[in-house]
This record gives structure tokens, sequence and C-alpha cells, in this order.
């Protein structure tokens, strides 16, 4: 691959979280207070359009019933390299982050300061790889000689580069290029593009025209899952603990609704994506959404002490990076083990 498909370099990143910084001081301004105690009671959370917990925490506004008097500001993201510019930038507290951007953000010689401290949702048919119908491609090694289109330092690029090893074909044997999912839209109807590895909604528009391939689904059941994360600034673990606390509560309670309340669940995705209830429903059926004692057993995250599995496979996840070249080298597994913020997780469930 170039040197340009290997990502921005740190330098480059913290002068677009600059942006970041400024506008989410724009929206922030009025309440952010110059005194630590008015610092503290802030939240800036980044999320996705994408179904998850975080879409019922934001529109049952869990969170402000749980922390009344604070100041929580939502902030829609297309990618996890954005949230790791916004958190390079100081302009995030907690936010939505893909497992393998998350492993870029550890590693290096200065990791972004942030922690895992809780599971959305485990990909599943939600992220898939798509080849127009046009091209003719019927299977992930007819890709060779064709142009892909993914969100570069994401879990789709992720996942793109699992599928083509898994297939015997280097990522020099395609043109990758590096587009959000609604430029991946408009490249996909012009033609310019002959696949691309991508997420809902964006994703199930690509479908109508095309043949899907492979997914997260199938990928994550052959040794390389990935996951939608939470992850939260080391300043608000060292300020307001209390504040990550019952943030986890919330999205404990968004995750028991998904499976308590189908339909409203189905009601409250398809307000805050703007989309019908069936394509609300068949998105949520596309996902693999964990309970809350799931996301804290031995088989996820851990708990207080004793991380999980996750651990092992953000280790697999930055060492796979590093053989494809996209991070120079891989985090080491205490290095990992330092970015899992486990504290107060088992209240979670009390």
């Amino acid at each position: 691959m170039s040197r340009a498909s290997q990502g921005p370099s740190r330098r480059l990143l913290l002068a677009g979280a600059l942006a970041a910084v400024s506008a989410a001081a724009a929206g922030c301004s009025a309440g952010s207070g110059a005194s630590a105690s008015g610092r503290s009671r802030r939240l800036r959370i980044g999320y996705f359009a994408f179904p998850s917990g975080d879409l019922l925490v934001k529109h049952g506004k869990l969170l402000e019933k749980a922390l009344p008097g604070y100041q929580i500001t939502w902030i829609k993201f297309d990618s996890g390299a954005g949230v790791n510019q916004a958190f390079i930038g100081g302009s995030l507290d907690i936010a939505a982050l893909g497992s393998s951007p998350f492993a870029r953000g550890v590693s290096g010689s200065a990791p972004i300061p942030y922690k895992v401290a809780w599971i959305l949702d485990v990909a599943g048919e939600n992220e898939a790889l798509v080849a127009r119908k046009a091209a003719g491609i019927t299977d992930v090694a007819g890709l060779r000689g064709r142009k892909i289109a993914t969100p570069f330092a994401s879990t789709s690029h992720y996942s793109l580069l699992a599928a083509l090893e898994r297939a015997g074909v280097g990522p020099s044997d395609v043109e990758l290029v590096d587009l959000q999912p609604q430029p991946i839209l408009a490249a996909w109807q012009r033609g310019d593009i002959d696949a691309a590895y991508v997420w809902l909604p964006t994703l199930d528009e690509l479908r109508t025209t095309g043949t899907q391939l492979t997914s997260s689904k199938e990928i994550g059941a052959a040794g390389r899952p990935t996951l939608d994360l939470a992850v939260v600034s080391d300043d608000l673990i060292a300020r307001d603990p209390e504040a990550i606390d019952a943030w986890r509560r919330a999205q404990a309670e968004a995750l028991r609704l998904i499976r308590s309340d189908p339909d409203g669940t189905v009601r409250t995705v398809a307000a805050e994506l703007g989309i019908s209830a069936a394509d609300a429903r068949a998105q949520l059926a596309q996902g693999v959404f964990l309970t809350p004692e799931q996301v804290v057993s031995a088989d996820w995250l851990g708990t207080d002490g004793r991380p999980g599995k996750l651990l092992g496979y953000i280790a697999d996840t930055g060492r796979f990076l590093a053989g494809q070249k996209q991070i120079g080298a891989a985090p080491s597994e205490d290095v990992v083990r330092k970015a899992f913020y486990l504290e107060g997780l088992s209240d979670v469930l009390a």
C-alpha cells in the first residue's frame, strides 16, 4: 500500500482535531465554565448515526435523568478516525469507537489518552463488503485489480483487509480509496468504484444494486471480530468517575430495552435516524447486542482487575494492523491492558 493509505500521522490528526475542538467549544461554551467544578459537570459524547444503545440513551435522555444539572452534548461523527482526532484535541469525554481505530489509538509512542469502558455492540451483518452488480464480481478473490472504497482507520477498513488476506489478495493487488459513507454512496452511483466495505445505513443502499461478498459476522466467526466500543477520556476518569458509572448504567438499561421493548426500540431508532420503522427494525436485526451481563463477562470486557477476551481481540487487531503496515508497531498486551477502564463495572449490574 502507498504511504498515504497508511492513514494520517499523529501530527496531522492533531491539526484536524483543532477544528473539532473549536466546534465542540462553540456548542459547549455557554455551560463549560472556567472552574474545575464547572468542567466536571459537562459531558461531551461522540456517537454514530447507527443502531446501538447510544441512540436509546440519547433519545430517552437517560443521562439527563441520571445526572441532573449536567450539561450533556451529543456530537455526531462519521467514523472512528474523526473520534480519535477529537480525543487528541481534548474535545470529547465519552464516545463510541470501533475496535480497530481503538487499537490504532493506543499504539505508538504517544497513545491517545482514553480507555475502553463499555461494549456497545458486536459487528454482524451491519458491516459488509458489497460489489456493484455491474462489475460482475462474485467473490472476494474477484476484487483483484478493482477499486474498493472504505473509511480508512475504521472497523470496515480492518475487516476489508482481513477479508482480502483470507482470499489471498494482497493490499497492493487492489486500489483502496479512503471515503466516508455518504461519499461512498455517491461514488457508487457514479460508477467510480467497484466495491465498498461500509456499515449501515449506507450499506443497505449499496445492497440494492450490489452483491454482498462477505460480512463482519463472517469475518468475526473466522477469528477477526470487530466491535463498537465506548471509550472515556483519561481526564474524565480522573475528575468524574461517578459520571462514568451513571453513563454505564444508562447503557446497560439501553441494552435491556433492546431486548425487552423491541417495538419501542424500533420507534426510537427510526426517530433518531429519520428512517421508517421497517428500515429501523431491519437494521437492528443485523447487529449483535450483548446483555449487560455478557458485556462484563470473561468472554468480553471483563470486570474490575480481570479483563476479558476483548483484551486479546484488541491485541490481535494491533498485530494484524502492524502486519498490514497500517501502524508502525503493534501495542503490547500490557499497553492494551492499561487502556481498559474496568473500575466500577461490577456495580453496573447491582
